[in-house]
């Protein structure tokens, strides 16, 4: 059946409403990603006690979870509570965790959205916390509520605009509206703003966006940001069948399915000759906790200098910054670190990151963040040339493999020497 996205107004009016609980019998059939309000991912501990949002993005993540058709936002859990929650968390340090807020299930500031979000910031913000916050959306920031976020006295807000560039409204409804680049126009327009501005240009996916025109149009609205992250696509079989159902042809094979976000080397290039070729004087970044960090002026909270290959293109104050905080964390603080959240893995020293052995990813993030460092398992290895992406477009190295062998052996031998 051939799906027909509504269309955006409609969308909007969907989730305008005061936002009320979702029925007990609801939140026991999520699934458990979903259901889970506080959990960790690579750009900081999320909290996502709200479910469901109207703007209908082909690709979104929630197709995974079984939740794209929730249109009407719903709490899952009071925000008083879930922000107890975050707080509470094992893997939240104050003052040094990254945070993100209604990243995974919906945008921050819908009309029925943005009531909550402000009440989670000022309660983080009374608590006298400056931990750096995310909020990522696509929608509409007004100066008043830039107003409110000026009001924050102590938690470090950066505000990521997602704006791909994408003009086919199968794809995102959104795309022909003016919605996103006003609101990164308002925001960044401010008067001696203490909240930072991020275009985030994702997803960049090929035949979609990647024309030299329609790049050309995203760096010029770049211009008034105070750096640029861009980033892939996540191609999974549930969004490539919704995908498939609008008559939009699919960015890649079936076979090319990943956990990780495709971008191809070729793609990363393109991107990057793109803005050279510009002109704009705004910084760009292949990474998020790297255009954060930068633009409240400390090193990297993920600790990417370790992968020097994706630092070619930051500023050179910010490598500096990067480079004069980035070392290993001892073994006496790891041992304190993995004691606190409840880990146990033998680990192995290697150039730049630290080798772990059946750490999740939400296991590892919380180590990586309070390190400062880059924390690897064997069992999701990290290429050269894809750090943190698909292999779509990449071909693992001999040596690259050979290594992670050698490195898998040690841990499996570290492994039975505790063991006896």
């Amino acid at each position: 059946m051939t799906r027909t996205p509504v269309t955006l107004n409609t969308a909007i009016t969907r989730g305008t409403g005061r936002l009320t609980m979702m029925p007990p019998e609801q939140i026991a059939s999520l699934d458990p990603y979903m259901a889970q309000y506080v959990g960790y991912r690579k750009s900081g501990l999320s909290l996502n006690h709200v479910i469901g949002c109207p703007l209908d993005c082909a690709y979104c993540v929630r197709h995974f979870w079984g939740n794209f058709e929730q249109k009407v936002p719903k709490l899952i859990e009071t925000t008083a509570n879930a922000v107890q929650a975050l707080v509470n968390h094992p893997g939240f340090e104050p003052h040094v965790t990254p945070l993100q807020i209604f990243n995974k299930a919906t945008d921050p500031f819908l009309p029925a959205v943005k009531p909550e979000l402000f009440a989670a910031l000022r309660d983080l913000d009374e608590r006298g916390l400056t931990n750096l916050v995310l909020l990522i959306t696509r929608f509409r920031v007004t100066s008043d509520d830039m107003a409110q976020l000026e009001a924050l006295a102590n938690v470090r807000v950066t505000l990521l605009f997602t704006y791909s560039g994408i003009e086919d409204a199968r794809i995102e409804p959104i795309a022909k509206s003016s919605i996103t680049v006003t609101s990164l126009r308002t925001a960044a327009a401010t008067p001696g703003r203490r909240t930072r501005v991020l275009l985030y240009w994702r997803p960049i996916v090929p035949g979609w966006n990647d024309q030299p025109e329609t790049m050309a149009r995203v760096l010029d609205v770049g211009r008034d940001a105070d750096g640029i992250v861009f980033t892939g696509y996540y191609h999974k079989p549930e969004n490539a069948e919704f995908i498939t159902s609008l008559g939009v042809e699919l960015p890649y094979g079936i076979d090319d399915v990943a956990r990780r976000k495709a971008m191809p080397a070729e793609i990363d290039a393109k991107v990057v000759a793109a803005w050279q070729a510009s002109g704009i004087s705004t910084p760009l970044y292949r990474k998020t906790s790297c255009g954060v960090s930068a633009v409240h002026g400390i090193a990297d909270y993920n600790g990417h200098w370790g992968v020097n290959e994706l630092c070619d293109i930051c500023p050179l104050a910010q490598q500096n910054r990067c480079r004069d905080a980035h070392r290993p964390p001892t073994e006496a603080e790891l041992d304190t670190i993995f004691g606190k959240l409840g880990y146990s893995s033998p680990v192995v020293y290697d150039v730049g990151h630290v080798w772990t052995s059946g750490l999740s990813e939400q296991q590892r993030y919380p180590i990586q963040h309070q390190t400062g460092y880059q924390i690897w398992d064997t069992t999701l290895p990290h290429f050269t040339g894809n750090h943190g992406r698909s292999l779509v477009g990449f071909t693992p190295d001999e040596a690259d493999q050979a290594h992670i062998a050698e490195v898998r052996h040690q841990l499996a031998h570290a492994t039975r020497f505790d063991d006896e």
